[in-house]
């Protein structure tokens, strides 16, 4: 059996995409060995698209990785900075383990986490720091270019984890409402936890029901829908780097969390849109809208718009 390389990264959809540099990382570093990402199931479309991962293996958020054979070759926590992730991937007893270490790492050695690092440079700077070179700029995924071959929709995708982290449905509304006006095909996208939110915005928005997309569109659906993406609009979520990868036009709207953790490349087709005063980071587990992402005005969205728009046509 070739050598096996773990890679744990078990978390949605956006902590995957960012992931994507290190995946690739590892699987340059690592020729000739079987790399496995232990992952949430949900995510599988997404692995062939890496063009790094040879396999993924069902896991759920810090639970018991069900690996079988021999111990990795090297295992690596690209999840948290531990104890409790740390313990998942070193109690499989890998030839080589890879992990964050300093106060929080329960005793793990490996470089330093840094609070307020930006995600994707963070698991670059882990591989990197452990001999692994890893380029964070390279984000995007590998798909076929006929993907850009469909319709051409407006994406708005108002949904968010937690109240402080959505943007108000009005504002969405009205976003939405004017870009019709601009001839865009507006399409709302979102969870089926997340459709009748979609449904009112369409509804303030003058939109029939049928542009509303919201719990009909699972993960492959969704690449296909943002691939060809004429632009994307939303908050800080997997959508988000989802246009990112795709390097489709984009507007995200920050807050509580500011772009320097968690922000698209500098590029720009790319606009972020962030009222936080310099320092501030919110609570983005609140249940009250964040106040930096309140102070964003549909106006400011719209302009933004326009600029991703103009920077895809130039990019």
């Amino acid at each position: 059996m070739a050598g096996r390389v773990l890679l744990l990264r078990a978390l949605g959809l956006g902590d995957f995409l960012t992931g994507i540099p290190a995946f690739r990382a590892v699987a340059r570093a690592f020729p000739g060995r079987r790399v496995i990402l232990a992952a949430p199931a949900a995510l599988a479309p997404l692995v062939p698209l890496t063009g790094a991962v040879d396999e993924l293996l069902p896991t759920g958020e810090l639970e018991p990785v069900p690996w079988t054979g021999p111990p990795p070759e090297v295992a690596i926590d690209l999840h948290g900075r531990g104890p409790a992730s740390h313990r998942l991937v070193a109690g499989l007893h890998p030839g080589r383990l890879i992990v964050f270490g300093g106060e929080h790492a329960g005793g793990y050695a490996g470089p330093d986490w840094r609070a307020g690092e930006h995600e994707v440079a963070r698991w670059c700077r882990l591989c990197t720091e452990s001999g692994i070179p890893a380029d964070p700029a390279d984000l995007e995924l590998h798909y076929p270019a006929e993907w850009r071959a469909g319709p051409r929709f407006t994406l708005l995708h108002p949904g968010a984890a937690a109240p402080g982290r959505r943007w108000p449905a009005d504002r969405f509304a009205a976003v939405a409402r004017q870009l019709t006006a601009r001839g865009h095909r507006v399409r709302i996208t979102g969870s089926a936890g997340e459709r009748e939110l979609a449904l009112r915005i369409a509804a303030q928005a003058g939109l029939p029901d049928d542009h509303v997309l919201a719990g009909q569109t699972g993960l492959t659906a969704l690449v296909a829908l943002v691939a060809p993406a004429r632009l994307v609009i939303s908050g800080d979520t997997g959508v988000s780097h989802l246009a990112t990868a795709l390097a489709r036009p984009s507007v995200t709207l920050f807050g509580p969390v500011p772009p320097a953790e968690w922000g698209p490349p500098s590029h720009p087709r790319h606009q972020v849109l962030w009222a936080g005063s310099p320092g501030y980071r919110g609570d983005p587990h609140a249940d009250q809208l964040d106040p930096a992402l309140g102070a964003i005005t549909p106006e400011l969205a719209l302009r933004a718009s326009e600029r991703a728009l103009r920077g895809g046509r130039a990019g």
